[in-house]
């Protein structure tokens, strides 16, 4: 696939995602819950997959390590912390390789970071355990990461990535 199809099919990703999550909380206990809910895993895979080709040639090391991220939370009922640590890891490369603007990639990178400390804190009991979304503190830690995915979703579909050329190979 090319580098647009990639950005687009990564962008469309982000937003099913985001829409099915949100809406299965929304829907209680409908027939409907469990299209969003199995929805979800599929959108993770081909996050992971698409922004792995993206960002390959950055580093392709890390950019693997970031879709077997994307790739496990697609299949855990807790994958919260490793789509925080792959989330982390795209920005990084996003960021580095100057893909998208900076500062766009900053605040992915920093949001991420950020939940992946306090995911981390969670698990050892701090801040209530597990993750609870009537919890104002859960929405506060998750709103700038879906803030990011929201705009990045939308640059990826709109704008894509930068190129760096057809010659590019991909670093270790």
């Amino acid at each position: 696939m090319t580098t647009t199809t990639n950005a687009r099919l990564a962008g469309a990703a982000y937003l099913v995602y985001i829409a099915a999550g949100i809406g299965s909380m929304a829907v209680g206990a409908s027939p409907i819950r469990g299209v969003l809910i199995m929805l979800m895993p599929l959108c993770a895979i081909a996050l992971g997959v698409s922004l792995y080709a993206l960002t390959r040639h950055v580093s392709n090391d890390l950019a693997l390590l970031a879709m077997a991220c994307r790739i496990v939370e697609a299949g855990q009922s807790n994958g919260e912390i490793f789509f925080a640590v792959g989330s982390t890891i795209f920005c990084w490369l996003f960021f580095t390789g100057r893909l998208v603007p900076r500062s766009l990639a900053a605040l992915g990178l920093a949001s991420s970071a950020l939940l992946v400390v306090l995911l981390t804190l969670q698990s050892g009991g701090m801040f209530g355990g597990k993750t609870d979304w009537s919890s104002p503190f859960t929405w506060a830690v998750w709103l700038p990461l879906l803030v990011f995915e929201l705009t990045f979703a939308g640059w990826l579909v709109v704008k894509g990535v930068a190129t760096t050329g057809s010659s590019a190979q991909p670093r270790s």
